[in-house]
């Protein structure tokens, strides 16, 4: 049976949905690499079963093993700058040729030079930063230094959250998926309700008034020996976007408590909401902030935790010591993100085209029922629906025309393509999607007939 915490990180991975959509679309040679895949990897909710198998990836582009073109709206918000972006591979190639490793006792240009740029770049003054393989990792080590720097253990963060997947990052986090029957978790990791004005437990009725800061307050005030307050700048897996005196106020609150402030960027860092941190809308310095995913230019695991100066205190441990910490080929990847992001004026382009998009799809989406509301940042946007079959239902339609995108908190379609995405490309998935939900309320029954408009519509985007 299917419950709610089984949705709230996407499509559930053995649902009816998906065996039918597989059922329909994948030929013989895919289903035996799924049945291999399915033989020799632990099973677990959302990733083994797969979907469907992969044969290439470029660009805003995937290609399945029977050729089928898929434009990505998921990418695991990792790829900014899409896939296979030519100045990630020279940039790769070069140092492949020359530094493929270097020992963990050892520096390497392209881990300073990486290191400088993002701290000099860092919403806090005096920044230092650790590398780390994977973001989960950047927020252990995170857990560990504010730990070591405020002498308490105890963390506040947010129910529905996702900080990784590893023991100490489920604790913190608030996805039942991740966390359910794994206890016992990390000691004194607290939760409170998130900012989520369409669904305020305190009543705010979809305004803000900031009751859910106020009862951080309150419950700073109460434990008296928090450590740190953990939260997501704005939360990727619905695309919750905290007012502007949400963060000025919680700011205030953990000064005044002694509390660290610790912001989870690791999906929308690096220009997804229009800005290289997320922070920067808000005009508030975390203690804190934690990125990945698409620090890797798509290609390459890494994270980094970076923080402000008067943190430096942990010469006496390890907080990380990752034998993949300083990987040069993950670095040199790094570097040629930043320049990519540069380059191509893809913070101005994020913010330009998702204004646009939001604007259009609430002009395309206007009347129908079924959508509660489209918000955004950047090039992070979210379509809430009031039903989650219905939800599921539309991925897989759009599936077969091409498109894939995350759904999130089991009602929210999640788009989040490349920053140097294609209009024509952006504004065509817009369609896809405005048809399926369109297509949808007229019933099942009209599947069929859907699915060959869709492929119809699909070849003539592509040629």
């Amino acid at each position: 049976m299917k419950t709610e915490s089984d949705r709230s990180e996407g499509d559930i991975n053995l649902g009816d949905r998906r065996k039918a959509w597989q059922a329909r679309h994948l030929d013989a040679a895919t289903r035996e690499l799924l049945d291999e895949d399915a033989r020799w990897f632990l099973h677990q909710s959302m990733s083994t079963p797969c979907l469907n198998a992969l044969d290439g990836a470029q660009g805003a582009w995937l290609t399945d093993t029977a050729g089928r073109r898929i434009l990505d709206f998921h990418g695991n918000s990792l790829h900014q700058i899409g896939y296979g972006h030519p100045a990630v591979l020279a940039a790769m190639r070069a140092t492949l040729e020359t530094l493929p490793f270097s020992p963990r006792r050892y520096t390497n240009r392209p881990a300073v030079d990486l290191a400088r740029r993002l701290c000099q770049a860092a919403p806090m003054a005096g920044a230092r930063l650790l590398f780390a393989p994977g973001g989960t990792a950047a927020i252990g080590m995170a857990l560990k230094l504010a730990r070591l720097a405020t002498g308490r253990f105890k963390t506040i963060s947010m129910w529905d959250a996702f900080h990784g997947a590893s023991l100490d990052a489920i604790s913190v986090g608030g996805e039942a998926v991740f966390r359910r029957g794994i206890g016992p978790l990390l000691p004194g990791s607290e939760h409170v309700p998130p900012c989520d004005p369409g669904q305020c437990v305190f009543g705010c009725a979809g305004s803000c008034a900031l009751r859910c800061v106020d009862y951080i307050d309150y419950c700073l005030r109460k434990e008296g020996d928090v450590a740190a307050v953990i939260v997501e700048t704005v939360r990727c897996t619905d695309v919750q976007v905290p007012p502007t005196d949400y963060y000025r106020r919680l700011r205030q609150i953990c000064d005044r408590h002694g509390a660290l402030l610790i912001l989870d960027e690791i999906p929308i860092a690096l220009g997804r909401t229009g800005h290289l941190f997320a922070v920067e809308r808000y005009g508030i310095e975390p203690d804190m902030v934690v990125i990945g995913k698409g620090l890797g230019g798509g290609t390459m695991p890494l994270a980094a935790l970076i923080a402000r100066e008067g943190l430096n205190v942990g010469q006496q441990i390890s907080l990380g010591h990752y034998t993949h910490e300083k990987n040069p080929l993950a670095c040199a990847a790094g570097l040629a993100v930043l320049d990519v992001i540069d380059q191509e004026g893809l913070l101005e382009r994020s913010r330009r085209l998702g204004l646009e998009a939001v604007q259009r799809l609430r002009s395309l989406l206007a009347g129908m029922p079924a959508v509660k509301e489209i918000r955004g940042a950047g090039l992070l946007i979210g379509i809430e629906l009031h039903n989650a079959d219905l939800a599921e239902a539309v991925l897989y339609r759009c599936l077969s025309a091409g498109l894939s995108f995350k759904v999130g908190q089991g009602q929210v379609l999640v788009l989040a393509p490349p920053l140097n995405v294609d209009e024509s490309d952006l504004w065509w998935a817009l369609e896809q999607i405005h048809q399926a939900l369109h297509d949808e309320s007229r019933g099942p029954a009209r599947t069929d007939d859907h699915e060959q408009g869709q492929a119809e519509n699909l070849h003539q985007h592509r040629s």
